[in-house]
């Protein structure tokens, strides 16, 4: 067998994971509450004013029941909360709690501390990246087999 690089998706996964690691390490030294990557994945997929359970697992691209697994486990510890759709009767959406709202900004705060740390250790590459990542990809492309 031999060794192959690994693709871009192994090293995007890889580096999201250095970021994730970084913010739980952060967030439990700052005596927040510890939340996995799933769960912090919940709060970066919320909008201002809501997000319904479907619409949060589309986002994250996980099932419903991911997703509402980690929506409850957040609901009890006081981060989130469910309320009524006004838009349906039958719907509800998830919204954050003042407590959750004030977790999700002081993430926010050590994430772009994180994204700091990174340009000091590869330098102005750091900038090219979030170029690079913030530009339009376009839709994905079908190929065919012999693409």
């Amino acid at each position: 067998m031999t060794d192959t690089p690994p693709n871009m998706p192994q090293l995007l996964n890889e580096a999201k994971r250095w970021f994730d690691d970084a913010l739980l390490a952060g967030m439990t030294a700052a005596g927040e509450q510890p939340v996995t990557a799933a769960q912090a994945a919940v709060f970066a997929a919320l909008d201002p004013e809501g997000t319904s359970i479907s619409e949060l697992a589309r986002r994250m691209g996980v099932t419903r029941q991911t997703t509402h697994q980690a929506v409850h486990s957040l609901i009890s510890v006081g981060l989130l909360q469910q309320t009524p759709d006004p838009s349906s009767a039958r719907s509800r959406i998830v919204r954050t709690t003042p407590e959750g709202a004030r977790a999700h900004e002081r993430a926010q705060v050590m994430l772009a501390a994180v994204e700091g740390v990174l340009a000091e250790r590869i330098g102005v590459r750091a900038g090219l990246l979030r170029d690079i990542l913030t530009r339009p990809w376009g839709e994905p492309p079908v190929l065919t087999a012999g693409s």
